[in-house]
């Protein structure tokens, strides 16, 4: 599989303190690959120095090739990625559909949208999503009257919407249910076939039945990178969790 993203020497300084310090990430298409570490290891940073949402101090993202790093969070959904912030950010008021309808309409043009052409066409699409991720029976209800993991699945229905090629998700477990982080995990692997996934979790037994490469974080700086398996026998690993967790 070829690479899809590259992260190179991220550095990243807020003041004095430094989050990130030559942080390298590959990402490559088809897979998942999460980022874990004990809290303050860099995790959200890196994922937002990814995103745009903050710029590197020091270092380059370059993503399908092309050097992404003085570049907008638009123009980087523009090229093919979308992020999941840790915090739901659905519009409660609005439906279901309509906050999935929203999150496809930003493709279309100013006109289209004052004169609403794209309710329509794009139903079946948005429909399609919300079955994907078991709310096509809330389409027409409020997003706020959703529970807490239905406004999750709701917003990453709404990241997928543009077709992105890379999905950055922040958290995407917190405050589910064993059972809702369960099918989460079940939610998420299909969608690999067309696009990657970095996932940034706390809840280490849900990464590691979903990643496929784990990439460990400790104090602003990649610890280890490797598949599952490597990374649970690693006793640096092991220790970091063991002294700072």
């Amino acid at each position: 599989m070829a690479t899809l993203l590259e992260a190179r020497g991220i550095g990243k300084l807020f003041g004095q303190l430094r989050a990130l310090d030559g942080v390298d990430l590959a990402v490559t298409a088809g897979e998942i690959h999460g980022l874990i570490g004990p809290n303050g290891s860099g995790k959200s940073t890196l994922l937002k120095c990814i995103a745009g949402a903050d710029r590197p101090t020091e270092g380059r993202v370059v993503f399908e090739g092309a050097d992404i790093t003085a570049t907008s969070p638009s123009e980087r959904a523009r090229a093919g990625m979308s992020m999941k912030f840790q915090i739901t950010s659905v519009l409660t008021g609005l439906t279901a559909f309509d906050n999935v309808l929203l999150a496809l309409q930003g493709r279309d043009g100013l006109r289209d949208l004052i004169f609403s052409r794209t309710r329509g066409k794009l139903a079946e699409r948005v429909m399609d999503l919300l079955e994907r991720f078991h709310l096509a029976g809330h389409a027409g209800e409020a997003a706020g009257t959703l529970s807490h993991g239905e406004q999750q699945w709701l917003e990453i229905a709404m990241a997928l919407a543009p077709e992105p090629r890379l999905l950055l998700l922040d958290e995407p477990t917190a405050g589910m249910s064993l059972e809702e982080r369960r099918a989460t995990g079940e939610l998420l692997r299909p969608i690999v076939a067309h696009c990657a996934i970095v996932i940034v979790e706390h809840d280490l037994d849900f990464i590691r039945d979903i990643c496929d490469v784990l990439t460990v974080l400790d104090q602003g700086r990649v610890l280890e990178t490797g598949t599952v398996a490597a990374i649970q026998e690693s006793e640096k690993v092991r220790e970091v969790y063991l002294t700072r967790v």
